[in-house]
């Protein structure tokens, strides 16, 4: 009776064995602790610039759904997103060109990265 039981355990300690998981625990650069803490910067702002009241008008206007604008600004690359921040900064602070030059650009990403069809192509 007792080899069973060990038997047993042993039957089972092996099934067990294989699926375990190791955990890998690596550390990172000063330089891409500083990149990813640059990009969530520039995300939120970028994102913060966007969820303005009359943007998310204009956008809505153009037929553009504000929901899909956030997962398309996690979705850019860093070059792209570096690009759009170095465009919202340059904008003043508010008016009508503002707005506009913002909700062109999204749209712009958004028509490249094939999240819409604004530009309907023949």
């Amino acid at each position: 009776m007792a080899s069973k039981i060990v038997a047993f355990v042993l039957s089972v300690a092996l099934v067990f064995a294989g699926t375990t998981s190791i955990a890998n625990a690596t550390l990172i650069s000063t330089q891409q602790a500083v990149a990813v803490d640059a990009r969530a910067q520039q995300e939120a702002q970028v994102r913060e610039a966007l969820a303005r009241e009359d943007v998310s008008r204009m956008m809505v206007e153009m037929g553009v759904d504000p929901a899909d604008v956030d997962s398309r600004v996690a979705s850019l690359s860093d070059a792209e997103l570096a690009e759009l921040h170095g465009q919202v900064e340059q904008l003043p602070a508010g008016g009508v060109l503002a707005v506009l030059g913002v909700v062109l650009i999204v749209l712009i990403v958004l028509e490249v990265t094939g999240a819409i069809d604004i530009f309907k192509r023949a």
